[in-house]
């Protein structure tokens, strides 16, 4: 039992959660203080309250995943999350998988973060770091593990097993120690997952600086001066969060089965409702540099951001989700922790804006339709109501739960087909974007009236027209819906090309906006012909049904492929090749059927596996599985002269009772080719062999098995069997039958055995076609032998594929987005560097 790290692991956790509160207090009081030595010895103490905190934070971090990488199994955490076969990468993966290490990455971030804070501003140092200090200790007090009173604050991620599982093994044998864990989600075990996580918490992580600067700036009375330090960090929050998002998009596409990137799961719809508000925010808090005007909704929308996360926090962690959506936590108990603090932070900030409201600046004049700032406020009106679509029905399950606590009954329940309810009416708001986003440009960069709007938008307008009439007409574009999403989506891009070649002549450090406009319409463009033209190539037009046990969408819209056979699916001809195991060290895939596996991890080489006509590994030698749990279906594609192989997966967890498909895809210029496995037969289901055929035949004489040329080559004894000890008046004659396959060819090596003046007969399976050859009989006088032949249904998997067409449309649209995101976030921290050089920050 190793007892230490886990006692080292808690004391950190509350070293790091009294230090955080210590730190608070000293920044709060370095802020309160009107004397200025007072206020410097704070500020040093909370500093190095701080570093401390810092330093305990990490030090969590490093011990609970040496726990998971050392597999010490007698903690909770280990066991649940990780396993002896998991690679590093992914014990990563399972650090965060459990609610208690995804506080800890937030955590970690918000350290970091912290450091840089620390460094860069001294004047907004004391109040935004005090602020910093109380959200670590909300977030460390999640993971505490204690209980006061009756009262459980935080789960601990190192509470032992014995003390978290109520096992008959315990009260026998306390220090039992598992030998293996439970391992990982399968869904979790992809790269993205790896990746994901972090991006999204650093995107959590970084809306805590807008939120700390703002509720400084009330706090001291500096009501428009924290914009300017803010805005840099809201443009890098924006970018990280919006990212993260879309990593765990394209973890769906490339992971899930569904066929898309983005479900309107409700976990999905928590973490986009603050992008979309913290991306209004940041455009009113540009409007406030040109107008006062926009004070007061920067104010509200910067707040409303980071409280948001908050709230999505609880949404996910509290259980409340847990009947409708796949992604979220199970309750911990912490739901009325989460709500407590939800409440104080809204309750905190509601405080602070009330008290400063009639102080805020604010232009009493009417807002010109022919100004900047309208079309700022209509943008991010636009946004704001696209986030209120979509968080007022996902937070139905929090409606019926509240009302529940008063005695109400409420029977509300959320959209059943949540795609089709929140993209009828996100599909208008990205109208509404586009449109604003392209049009807005021209305000945001001259001086406009009637006559010069007219003339600055009929350019982009007449070549919008024009190529959304070829586009229309190339893809055939019927639904008015979609076409004016093209028109929309088209428009923007134009127009802010425009703007772009203008900023492009003058100053490239202000073409940020439209760069980023431009991909934000690209995404929007992607998301129409992926999403509204993606097409099933897989149609079954033969007229067969598969199986009357499957749903008529299967039967209609996949492939049945079995092993070895040609199969045409429109312009494509499509071979199941087999079932094959990635193993270290070599480049590809192995057939399943040529290694032997010993246990989880390992197998043995039953035949000479060669790559690119050289061998890698020999006859018997010991091979590491990577990923074991994990099988790669091979689909061969084949189309006039070209050809691919894509591996659609399936990986088996029997510790989870989990069987999780993934898809394999074709990347191409025009389209992506998606391909998944929906059914394949049992792999422990007992084979069914059809009644012994019996050929004879003669050394060298070819002869048909299952419609496959097979040869006797060979005909020897041997004195060694594997498993039979032969005495010395016994014989084996082993034959050596060859059978030429469509693509290679296959050994089969068959026994003749009499041993203690018995006949014994030991057959060779050819898996790949399907059949089990026998020597029946020798006949030494006429030199001829009867080989037994067995057929089976060969191996089978049924398929789908679909066309997702111009969806690297919106990948590249996101490229695009970051870097116009780069762009201003250089620009707009250039800008915050000159004024302190200035003197005008401290």
């Amino acid at each position: 039992m190793h007892y230490f790290i886990g006692s080292l692991g808690h004391f950190l956790i509350i070293a790091a959660f009294v230090s955080a509160l210590v730190s608070a207090y000293g920044y709060f009081r370095s802020v309160q203080s009107t004397e200025i030595a007072d206020k410097d010895s704070w500020m040093r103490f909370a500093r190095i309250a701080f570093w401390v905190h810092g330093g305990s934070a990490l030090g969590v971090v490093a011990t609970l995943f040496t726990i998971i990488n050392r597999g010490y199994f007698e903690y909770h955490y280990a066991y649940s999350h990780s396993s002896t076969v998991l690679p590093v990468y992914y014990q990563i993966s399972a650090f965060w998988e459990g609610q208690e290490g995804s506080f800890l990455l937030w955590i970690f971030w918000n350290v970091i973060l912290g450091f840089v804070l620390i460094r860069t501003n001294k004047f907004w140092e004391a109040p935004v770091m005090a602020i910093f200090a109380i959200v670590q200790g909300f977030l460390l007090s999640m993971i505490l593990g204690v209980v006061l009173f009756n009262l459980k604050i935080g789960s601990s991620p190192f509470i032992l097993l014995r003390d978290a599982m109520d096992a008959p093994i315990f009260k026998t044998s306390p220090d039992f120690i598992p030998e293996d864990g439970s391992g990982l989600n399968p869904l979790l075990q992809n790269y993205w997952m790896v990746i994901h996580p972090p991006t999204l918490f650093l995107g959590f992580a970084t809306t805590l600086i807008p939120f700390a600067y703002c509720i400084a700036g009330l706090w001291l009375g500096k009501f428009k001066e924290w914009i300017r330090p803010a805005l840099p960090w809201s443009l890098f929050s924006a970018v990280v969060l919006g990212v993260g998002i879309l990593m765990g998009g394209y973890w769906a596409y490339e992971t899930l089965n569904f066929g898309g990137y983005w479900n309107w799961d409700p976990v999905e719809n928590a973490v986009y409702v603050p992008w979309l508000v913290l991306i209004a925010a940041i455009h009113t808090m540009i409007a406030f540099k040109k107008s006062t005007t926009a004070l007061k909704s920067a104010i509200i929308l910067a707040v409303s951001a980071f409280l948001l996360i908050v709230y999505s926090t609880f949404l996910t962690r509290s259980g409340i989700l847990g009947d409708s959506s796949v992604h979220s936590f199970t309750d911990l108990g912490l739901s009325g922790q989460l709500l407590v603090y939800l409440l104080a932070f809204v309750l905190g900030a509601l405080f602070l804006i009330i008290r400063s409201w009639k102080k805020l600046e604010s232009d009493e004049q009417e807002v010109s339709t022919y100004s900047r700032e309208f079309w700022i406020f209509m943008g991010a009106t636009v946004l704001c109501l696209m986030g209120f679509q979509v968080i007022i029905p996902t937070s139905i399950p929090v409606w019926n739960a509240l009302v529940g606590l008063v005695g109400i009954d409420s029977n509300m329940a959320p959209p059943v087909d949540q795609v089709e309810y929140y993209t009828q009416y996100q599909l208008w708001g990205g109208v509404l974007i586009a449109l604003l986003s392209g049009t807005g440009q021209f305000f945001w960069w001259n001086k406009m009236d009637k006559t010069k709007l007219k003339d600055a938008l009929l350019l982009p307008i007449v070549l919008t027209l024009a190529i959304t009439a070829a586009i229309i007409i190339l893809f055939k574009v019927q639904n008015i819906t979609y076409i004016l999403v093209l028109t929309a989506g088209t428009y923007s891009i134009i127009a802010n090309a425009k703007i772009l070649l203008n900023r492009w002549k003058t100053n490239i450090n202000l073409s940020g906006g439209a760069i980023s406009h431009i991909g934000i319409a690209m995404m929007l463009l992607g998301v129409l012909f992926s999403s509204g033209y993606s097409k099933i190539v897989s149609l079954n037009q033969t007229g067969l049904v598969w199986s009357k046990e499957f749903p008529d969408e299967v039967n209609q819209k996949n492939l049945l492929l079995f092993q070895n056979e040609d199969r045409q699916m429109g312009e494509y001809s499509l071979n199941y090749k087999g079932t094959r195991k990635r193993i270290e060290g070599f480049p590809g895939y192995v057939n399943i059927h040529d290694i032997n596996q010993i246990n989880e991890t390992q197998a043995i080489a039953g035949v000479d596996l060669s790559s690119d006509e050289e061998v890698v590994f020999h006859q018997g030698d010991t091979l590491t599985l990577i990923t074991p749990e994990t099988s790669y279906f091979e689909i061969a594609y084949t189309k006039e002269e070209t050809s691919f192989d894509l591996y659609p997966t399936v990986q088996i967890n029997e510790k989870m009772n989990m069987t999780v498909f993934s898809p394999d895809i074709k990347r191409k210029l025009g389209f992506d080719l998606y391909t998944h496995v929906r059914t394949f037969p049992d792999p422990d289901q007992e084979t069914d062999w059809s009644e012994t055929e019996i050929i004879t035949t003669q050394l060298d004489e070819p002869f048909f098995v299952n419609d496959f040329v097979a040869t006797l080559e060979k005909v020897q004894r041997v004195t060694e069997l594997d498993g039979l000890t032969l005495g010395e008046g016994d014989v084996a004659i082993k034959a050596d039958i060859r059978v030429k396959g469509s693509d290679r060819d296959y050994l089969a090596e068959p026994y003749y055995i009499i041993k203690d003046n018995q006949a014994g007969l030991l057959s060779d399976i050819i898996h790949d076609l399907g059949v089990k050859l026998t020597i029946t009989e020798i006949d030494p006088k006429s030199n001829s032998f009867k080989i037994g032949v067995n057929k089976t249904q060969k191996d089978w998997v049924i398929l789908e594929a679909v066309e997702k067409p111009m969806i690297n449309v919106l990948w590249i649209g996101t490229l695009v987005m970051v870097i116009g995101f780069i762009i201003a976030i250089t620009r707009r921290y250039g800008e915050f560097v000159k004024m302190k050089e200035k003197g005008l920050e401290s």
